[in-house]
């Protein structure tokens, strides 16, 4: 190994060139501040490179798919549904290589500094980066942590093999899988049943009963009926007792709700998206910096760790692990360190499932309302009332809003179904700014389109819905 004589001095350095790495990268360069990224493998991190990006490659791929026999109905040949997985993997990696060359471009244009190699602590102003043979030292005035996180296996795995996947893997293959069982009920393990039924697989899917589907409960029984309709499997289970391997695919033992033990065949195993933070390699300890239970980097309000020069954001500082947080936090510590005064709340949490049709949950559930004493009223709005769902054939699933009875204040808007995805900026937007129905109703909203379901399900809150019928009321007579 060659070492640098020379300590190279920077004002401030970045570990890791994802999301939140980049995104505070080019954001502290705009802020006038000279940046260093560093990164020991591709930019965009996991999100761009294994997680988000490709993974909803194939989503649109089953969505896609799916939509063959709307096409059939409205006159357009669609005879061709076999999956030529080469062609869908090529297209995976083109889109992967333009998404990260358009980082690198815009991390030059912004003449932000990128080294390439593990970066390692050596003091609290002092990391050390090797790349090969070369290792060389740097010095500087602030540093941001975003090295992410990474896989682990659940413990009942006691023996890897060609069979048991981790979700990126699952993404990766090079042939269509016959048959998978899919470990999980968080967006990924959804996603990845949803898309793969739809491009031909056999799907299993194993939700664990004490934890449940992770959305409002009607949002839940209403994805669960769609994935019977498409005929996934879905077994809720108190445990995974187990898994045998052999040549031909891999074995899971169950125990169901019903505590009877059940064994399920497929070619594949994809374990539940388990993740700990990316750290191991920094040399924290010798700084003495405090970590949370878990593993995770402690940090304020301010995104700074024990150690007053050194930041961290994304995944190493716990809490969800989603690439939204890392980039809004990756701002925030640049913006701080610029000598600005930015707002980090994260009270509304934004989820979503790139299933098919798509998932988003804003603000709380109406179970969440209840557990926190709410008095609140609740109204849901079909998509197959709306006019555009039904021209376009995407008539599954809902729009639901949940308003406090007394304030009229919207407290969570929750929707299944197609356009979910890009309605759930204008939900969030509602929350943050604390929307009452009556700033809901007032707009003038396009016709035909499914963001007149919004209105009507606001105006469903009063009985005022006009593609709503009425709620029968129980007559009781005595």
């Amino acid at each position: 190994m060659v070492v640098g004589e020379i300590s190279h001095k920077r004002n401030l350095i970045i570990i890791g060139g994802g999301p939140g790495g980049y995104s505070a990268a080019i954001r502290g360069a705009q802020l006038g501040l000279s940046v260093t990224l560093i990164e020991q493998k591709n930019l965009g991190g996991v999100c761009l490179n294994e997680g988000c990006i490709p993974s909803k490659v194939y989503t649109f791929a089953g969505s896609k798919r799916s939509e063959l026999d709307q096409l059939a109905m409205i006159g357009i040949g669609a005879d061709r549904r076999d999956i030529d997985i080469q062609r869908l993997l090529e297209y995976q990696k083109d889109v992967i290589g333009q998404l990260r060359s358009g980082v690198e471009r815009l991390c030059q244009a912004n003449k932000v500094e990128i080294v390439q190699g593990k970066a390692t602590f050596i003091a609290k102003h002092k990391i050390g980066v090797e790349n090969g043979h070369q290792f060389d030292m740097y010095e500087f005035d602030q540093v941001i942590i975003a090295t992410g996180s990474k896989n682990i296996l659940p413990s009942y795995i006691k023996s890897t093999g060609p069979h048991v996947l981790y979700p990126f893997e699952f993404f990766q293959l090079s042939k269509l899988p016959e048959h998978a069982i899919i470990d999980g009920q968080d967006y990924i393990a959804l996603e990845a049943a949803s898309c793969f039924a739809a491009l031909g697989t056999q799907v299993t899917l194993l939700i664990d009963s004490d934890t449940g589907l992770p959305f409002d409960e009607s949002v839940n029984k209403e994805l669960l009926r769609i994935f019977k309709k498409r005929k996934i499997k879905v077994i809720e289970k108190k445990e995974t007792i187990g898994t045998q391997n052999d040549i031909n695919g891999i074995s899971v033992t169950v125990l169901t709700n019903q505590h009877k033990e059940l064994t399920i065949e497929a070619s594949y195993l994809v374990v539940p998206e388990l993740r700990v933070s990316n750290i191991e390699e920094l040399g924290l300890k010798r700084l003495g910096m405090e970590l949370d239970v878990n593993g995770f980097i402690q940090v304020n309000n301010r995104l700074e760790t024990s150690i007053n020069n050194i930041y961290a954001v994304g995944d190493v500082t716990g809490g969800p692990l989603l690439a939204w947080k890392a980039i809004k936090q990756g701002k925030a510590a640049v913006s701080f360190i610029a000598g600005e005064k930015p707002e980090v709340d994260l009270t509304i949490v934004p989820t979503c499932a790139h299933t098919i049709p798509p998932v988003v949950s804003v603000g709380l559930t109406e179970q969440q309302a209840n557990n926190l004493g709410l008095s609140v009223r609740t109204s849901r709005f079909s998509l197959g009332s709306n006019g555009y769902s039904t021209i376009t054939g995407k008539r599954d699933g809902f729009i639901k809003v949940i308003s406090d009875s007394t304030t009229e204040v919207i407290q969570g808007i929750h929707m299944i179904g197609d356009g979910a995805i890009e309605l759930s900026g204008s939900f969030l937007q509602l929350l943050e700014m604390a929307a009452k129905e009556e700033d809901i109703k007032f707009p003038n909203y396009v016709h035909p389109g499914i963001n007149e379901a919004l209105l009507e399900s606001v105006e469903g809150l009063l009985g005022q819905a006009i593609h709503l019928a009425p709620v029968k009321k129980e007559v009781v007579i005595g």
